[in-house]
């Protein structure tokens, strides 16, 4: 399971057994849990959440999303590092 990051307590992470989906994260507190929150990462560079599961406060979330924005080629640069493993199509 790659972390990428680590803000305010919270990590970034990519579950390893997610090939074949849309690139996308999961924010926990602390460490991984199985349903943390999943943001997906958009074609046009933004993100949306697909699930609260960590049950993170608005305000925070926001900011991880402000973050995660920011740092949309590196995720993607990374998910397609880790996952692919023969040429496909990807959504970004």
């Amino acid at each position: 399971m790659p972390k990428l990051f680590t803000v305010s307590g919270y990590i970034v992470y990519f579950w390893s057994n997610e090939e074949g989906e849309p690139i996308h994260v999961h924010v926990s507190k602390g460490r991984p849990t199985p349903n943390a929150t999943k943001i997906w990462l958009t074609c046009t560079g933004g993100c949306i959440v697909a699930s609260n599961g960590s049950q993170i406060a608005s305000k925070e979330l926001n900011e991880l999303m402000e973050f995660i924005s920011a740092q949309f080629f590196l995720i993607c640069a990374r998910w397609k590092q880790f996952f692919v493993t023969d040429t496909i199509n990807f959504y970004c």
